[in-house]
């Protein structure tokens, strides 16, 4: 007899009473999909040689998975690896004060596009376009959903079906296989490379441009360096060629840094000294070194950012009304020069060896009081920007390290991720690595109960 035979059916599943609370939780047509799913799978591990699993075994597998169901979706995590802007782990974690903003019209109803001085309809740019222009005085700003997005309107309102000149060094590939060859492709610009991987000169943009070049664009690489027999053009004379021919000179800053003297590191131009060297647009990221949401800014030159704004895709990449919330707050926060105090991602990029160290000394004296069977040390170590940005960059930090006799650090690691919170480290010569700098308030203490969770 086929051992598939003695797998109970769908029906018989659900007449089961331990189904009963999770059918009075979940809709009826979700549980059986589920349990079709259960039985299917078990028949292919019964199909492979596994033993048939009985009824209550199918039912509590499918417990466990409505469990699951029901957790938070993404999960919150501690951020014990010391990348500030941590692409995998949601890049920058928001201010309280941009999450109050961000509840605040995410419950209710709001001014979205509301004015309520005429008491008629308004505009939804408006709430942080009108914050940037006095950011950068004399310049008009847009925001769509990613810095992705705001490139791809830029290119197709400036270049559709007309050249782009960039750099062939600059033809970048990012995290989630976004390329910029690609990118201009979809826009309805053409690409038009100039120079080589590793130089180029003012003669080669030069030559390129001509009467079917729609604009010239500067990309920063992001998680890269060219080093050794380089060079590029300065961007203060890219901007004086292009705009001597009439074309546009766009720079995709990507890292969201926006002053001089911002926090992070000085490797990263900042938006104010690319607008100041002649750009006539620049791209660049809300929730990297700015420290707010996802989103994508544009600013620069008024007419340039109107034509953007009338395009239709600006509909199909317009933020909504909590991305808009957390990214005023945001901006509210450079305005009033609050923002390393009040911006968790500009805090840590700011924090001082001191400090570190003291935070670093204090968990590992917590670390040795708790679990005395770890061997727990203090090193001097260095923590990274993250989120394609200084990709040379190395920020001085002090690590906890530790390991277990009983243990491997590859057990202790998946342990951590499976705590409530998940923690989440890096681990160096076999120890387990915690970064003070990237931890939040309060949540030293919780990282201490998701050890004490793997270690049991």
């Amino acid at each position: 007899m086929d051992p598939r035979a003695s797998l109970p059916s769908v029906d018989r599943l659900l007449a089961d009473p331990t189904l009963e609370k999770i059918l009075n939780e979940w809709s009826r047509k979700v549980v059986v999909t589920v349990l079709r799913e259960e039985v299917e799978g078990a028949r292919s591990a019964v199909a492979k040689g596994s033993a048939p699993p009985s009824a209550e075994e199918i039912v509590a597998s499918c417990g466990r998975r409505f469990a699951a169901l029901a957790a938070p979706r993404p999960l919150r995590v501690i951020n014990a690896t010391g990348v500030v802007i941590h692409t995998n782990l949601g890049r920058a974690p928001l201010s309280p004060e941009a999450v109050r903003a961000t509840a605040a019209v995410a419950g209710s109803y709001s001014t979205l596009e509301y004015d309520l001085g005429p008491g008629k309809r308004g505009q939804r740019s408006k709430h942080v376009a009108d914050l940037l222009g006095l950011i950068f005085p004399g310049k008009a700003a847009l925001v769509v959903n990613n810095n992705a997005a705001a490139i791809l309107l830029v290119l197709n309102t400036l270049a559709l079906g007309k050249e782009v000149v960039i750099s062939r060094g600059e033809l970048i590939e990012i995290g989630g296989s976004f390329r910029i060859p690609e990118i201009l492709s979809r826009s309805g610009a053409s690409l038009h490379e100039v120079g080589t991987t590793n130089r180029t000169h003012a003669r080669d943009y030069e030559a390129a441009i001509g009467a079917d070049t729609g604009m010239v664009l500067k990309v920063w690489p992001s998680n890269y360096r060219v080093i050794g027999f380089t060079a590029e053009v300065p961007f203060e004379e890219l901007a004086t060629i292009g705009h001597a021919r009439g074309v546009p000179v766009v720079a995709d800053q990507g890292c969201g840094r926006l002053f001089r003297d911002s926090a992070g590191p000085d490797s990263e131009p900042s938006v104010e000294e690319l607008l100041a060297a002649g750009a006539d647009l620049v791209c660049f990221s809300g929730d990297k070194m700015l420290g707010g949401p996802q989103a994508g800014v544009i600013v620069g030159d008024a007419e340039l950012v109107a034509r953007c704004a009338k395009n239709p895709l600006t509909r199909a990449l317009r933020p909504d009304k909590m991305t808009l919330a957390a990214l005023a707050t945001t901006c509210q926060a450079w305005m009033r020069n609050k923002a390393v105090p009040e911006l968790p991602a500009a805090r840590m990029l700011e924090m001082d060896g001191a400090l570190l160290r003291e935070q670093a000394e204090s968990l590992a004296a917590k670390i040795r009081e708790r679990f005395p069977e770890l061997s727990v040390e203090l090193l001097s170590g260095s923590s990274r920007v993250g989120g394609g940005a200084a990709p040379e960059e190395e920020l001085p930090t002090w690590l906890v390290a530790f390991s277990s006799s009983s243990l491997g650090e590859e057990q202790i690691t998946r342990r951590l991720r499976e705590a409530d919170p998940p923690v989440i480290v890096r681990t160096i010569e076999r120890r387990v690595v915690l970064d003070p700098r990237t931890l939040l308030p309060g949540e030293a203490e919780e990282l201490l109960e998701g050890l004490s969770t793997a270690l049991a």
